[in-house]
């Protein structure tokens, strides 16, 4: 389980990185906003959700 919450928190990490890139360089790219945000959100969702089973037993 150790190893999948380091993998999660390495994707979420990473997305969150491309989120701030993207943001930086608007108005370029703003069409990739929702796509981008959407991944993030979702990684950032699982890999919450694997710490709260991590921590329940």
């Amino acid at each position: 389980m150790k190893l999948v919450l380091k993998k999660l928190n390495a994707q979420a990490t990473a997305l969150k990185m491309d989120l701030h890139d993207l943001s930086e360089d608007l108005p370029t790219g703003w069409e990739r906003i929702m796509e981008v945000a959407q991944k993030t959100f979702t990684a950032y969702r699982n890999l919450n959700e694997m710490k709260s089973r991590m921590t329940e037993g």
